[in-house]
C-alpha cells in the first residue's frame, strides 16, 4: 500500500462524520521516510518542469512533515472539512513541497506531481486554492500570509470553532513591512490559536540575509510584537513535534516557532546554495541528487 492509499484508508470513522482522519500513529522513523520520499519528489518535479524553487521547499521537509503526518487534524476525503486545522504557506514559492505533502495524504493522486507548472494543471508554481485540494491560500506576493492566517485564527474565533491555524513564514519574507503590521495585530488580539513558524534558512533570492537584511535579533523582535517564541532545529521531527505540542498549551498571546534550517537540505551541492532558490537542477543533476536520496 502507497502511503497516499495509507492516508485515505487509516481514519477514524463517526456518524457525524466530524472526526479527523489519523496519520498521528506514524513513528519518527516512519516519518523521517517519508521526509526524504518529500525531497525525492520535490527534485523530481522541479527538475522535470524546467523551473521551481526547490531550496526553500527542501528545507520546510520536517516542518511541513510534522505538521501533516501529526499535527495538524484533517481530511484529504474532505478538504474543506469545517473543523479541520488550517495550513497557510505564506512562501508561495515553496508549492512544491506542499503538493508533494498532499498528494502523500492523499487529497489527490501522486502520479499528478509530474504535471507541475504545465497548463492546465492543478499544481501551479505558486498555490491556487481554487484549483488545488488542500490549498488554502492562493499564494504569489510574499508577506501576507500572516495577515491571512490573522483573518482565518479571528473568522474561528467568532464562529466559535476549535480550530488552530498555522502558517509557514520564509526568513527573507519577514523583509516585508507587512509581517510586523500582522505581528502585531496578532499579540494584540490574543490570538492563541495561531502558529507561524519561520523556515529560518538564511537565505533569500539575492543571497544571505545578513548581506541583504539581517533579520537580527530576531527571536527578540518576536518577543517584543508579543509573540510566545520557541526555537528549534527545524530538521529534528521530534523537537518539532514537542515545539507544536508546547504551542497548543499557550492562552493569550499567539505563538512562533523559529525553526532554523538548511537551505536545499539533503543534497549536497544544494545545502546552503543561494543559486538553488529559484534555480532547478537539470538532468545529471536530478540523477546526482536522487542517488543521494535513495
Amino acid at each position: 500500500m502507497s502511503l497516499s492509499e495509507w492516508g485515505n484508508s487509516s481514519k477514524t470513522t463517526s456518524a457525524d462524520n466530524t472526526r479527523a482522519e489519523v496519520f498521528s500513529s506514524l513513528s519518527v522513523k516512519e516519518m523521517e521516510a517519508i521526509a526524504k520520499r518529500l525531497r525525492r519528489h520535490i527534485i523530481t518535479m522541479t527538475g522535470k518542469a524546467g523551473s521551481g524553487h526547490p531550496g526553500g521547499s527542501l528545507s520546510a521537509v520536517e516542518i511541513v512533515t510534522a505538521l501533516y503526518f501529526m499535527v495538524l487534524r484533517h481530511k484529504p476525503s474532505d478538504p474543506q472539512w469545517a473543523d479541520r486545522d488550517r495550513f497557510i504557506l505564506s512562501k508561495g514559492h515553496a508549492a512544491p513541497l506542499l503538493y508533494a505533502t498532499l498528494a502523500e495524504c492523499g487529497y489527490f493522486p501522486v502520479d499528478e506531481l509530474a504535471t507541475l507548472r504545465q497548463l492546465d494543471s492543478r499544481l501551479q508554481g505558486h498555490t491556487d486554492r481554487v484549483v488545488t485540494p488542500g490549498v488554502e491560500m492562493s499564494a504569489g506576493a510574499l508577506g501576507q500570509g500572516l495577515s491571512f492566517a490573522i483573518g482565518v485564527a479571528l473568522a474561528g474565533r467568532l464562529n466559535s470553532q476549535n480550530y488552530r491555524v498555522y502558517v509557514l513564514l520564509g526568513d527573507g519574507e519577514c523583509d516585508e513591512g507587512q509581517i510586523w503590521e500582522a505581528a502585531m495585530a496578532a499579540a494584540h488580539f490574543k490570538l492563541d490559536n495561531l502558529v507561524a513558524i519561520v523556515d529560518n534558512n538564511g537565505q533569500q533570492i539575492d543571497g544571505w540575509n545578513r548581506d541583504v537584511m539581517s533579520l537580527d535579533p530576531f527571536s527578540d523582535k518576536w518577543q517584543a510584537f508579543g509573540w510566545h517564541v520557541i526555537e528549534v532545529n527545524g530538521h529534528e521531527l521530534t523537537r518539532l513535534i514537542e515545539a507544536f505540542d508546547q504551542a497548543k498549551l499557550v492562552k493569550g498571546k499567539p505563538t512562533v516557532i523559529i525553526a532554523h534550517t538548511i537551505k536545499g537540505k539533503g543534497v549536497s551541492f544544494m545545502e546552503n546554495n543561494p543559486d538553488f532558490h529559484g534555480k532547478v537542477p537539470n538532468a545529471e543533476e536530478v540523477e546526482i541528487a536522487l542517488k543521494e536520496l535513495e
